[in-house]
């Protein structure tokens, strides 16, 4: 028995350590063996031995290092096979739809985004826009080797376990198994994860945009609605189903107008594009021609696009001051219509934020542009399919090699 509990723990620490090398590669790229010891805390014998097993697996290669000149051998430099592994990812906006054929390592291998026509919301409709979308890039069904899961961002509150969307009201959707709709529609027989899109947005530019490094992050993304994710000890917060995160629902205006949700002055009714392009004087509904050509005013010094971007800008700042508040973050990051408006916005929120935020957590945030643009929650739908595969590598390899085995017997 005691033997058994041995090799137990044994494999327990294989699996974990394969975990760690796997998560280095993915998030930093190529690595030599020297840096993923110094990265992972593991011994030179053990990241040769289980670096054999990756490459036995085909999942990475290594390729000799460039001579630098210095005493001793190169340290060889591992690279995941990025075709080796790869998930699909996909995104329900309110104005696009957009899917993605991603690698290990998060390397987009294709990627196409097409603009949805006003009031084309229905489920029916998505689903199977998103099933047309996937086989044309993929050129069959979505479960081909050697897809091995698919991630999908949705404009909605989600339950992270199935999938199932109680709400999203700028779709118009209630109570929708989206993740059980989705897995029917595709024939599907991996893992299909759903998120809230913001989250994902969050996720992504944690692991590979302008939050790279930072421990402590609030994303905050808006087009027609306005959506939040959190990054906290570098970890996201999505609360206890999944359904933390709906910023844009924080109540700001007791005098405001009617949400999609049905309350009275959510925040995304005063920050939204639609409150900036009336302001602006065009229509709530013109979408993201109409916001880009506000924009063109505003750079141009047309007096009411710039008054619409400005009081926009207060009332995002409004926002922000409680949220960083009670988060107390080092990174704000905007992305989605709030990354385009920045640049026009920024003094105005950084005044509101000085002015309403406590001192001790405003000095301490920072507030910039999202780097990845709109397409941050589809490369966070990539990242949430990935992570079965992060977390335990061993599961996967398994089943590779005994097929493997099979096919050379």
């Amino acid at each position: 028995m005691r033997l058994v509990a041995m090799g137990q723990r044994s494999e327990t620490v294989r699996r974990a350590n394969l975990s760690a090398i796997v998560r280095e590669l993915h998030n930093s790229g190529p690595l030599s063996r020297s840096e993923l010891v110094s990265r992972t805390g593991l011994t030179r014998s053990a990241i040769r031995g289980l670096i054999g097993e990756l490459v036995a697996a085909d999942l990475v290669s290594e390729e000799r290092a460039l001579p630098l000149g210095t005493p001793g051998r190169p340290s060889p430099v591992v690279r995941l096979n990025a075709e080796r592994a790869v998930v699909l990812a996909l995104e329900i906006a309110v104005d696009s739809l957009a899917v993605a054929v991603v690698g290990l390592g998060g390397e987009v291998l294709t990627v196409v985004r097409v603009d949805r026509p006003p009031g084309h919301l229905s489920v029916d409709a998505i689903v199977a826009d998103l099933v047309e979308l996937a086989s044309g890039i993929r050129g069959g069904p979505p479960a081909a080797e050697p897809l091995i899961g698919v991630g999908v961002a949705v404009v909605g509150v989600v339950r992270r376990s199935d999938g199932f969307v109680p709400m999203a009201p700028n779709l118009g959707w209630r109570d929708v198994a989206l993740g059980e709709r989705l897995a029917r529609a595709l024939e599907a027989t991996i893992p299909i994860a759903v998120a809230n899109e913001a989250d994902l947005g969050a996720l992504a530019e944690h692991r590979r945009g302008a939050a790279v490094g930072a421990d402590h992050v609030l994303y905050i993304s808006g087009e027609v609605g306005v959506g939040g994710g959190l990054i906290v000890d570098g970890r996201p917060l999505t609360g206890i189903a999944g359904y933390g995160g709906e910023l844009g629902h924080i109540p700001v205006n007791p005098a405001g107008v009617a949400c999609g949700c049905g309350s009275i002055g959510c925040w995304e009714t005063e920050v939204g594009a639609g409150a900036l392009l009336q302001r602006a004087g065009h229509s709530a509904g013109g979408g993201r021609a109409k916001v880009d050509a506000v924009l063109r005013e505003a750079a141009g010094g047309a007096p009411m696009a710039l008054r619409a971007l400005d009081v926009t800008g207060r009332w995002l700042g409004f926002g922000l001051a409680g949220l960083v508040n009670v988060f107390n973050p080092q990174l704000i990051v905007l992305g989605g219509l709030f990354g385009r408006i920045h640049p026009f916005v920024a003094a105005t929120l950084q005044t509101e934020l000085e002015r309403l935020a406590l001192p001790a957590p405003c000095a301490l945030v920072r507030v910039v542009p999202a780097t990845l643009g709109v397409d941050a929650p589809l490369l966070g739908a990539a990242e949430l399919a990935f992570e079965p595969l992060l977390t335990d590598p061993a599961a996967w390899l398994r089943p590779r090699d005994i097929r493997s085995e099979l096919a050379s017997a």
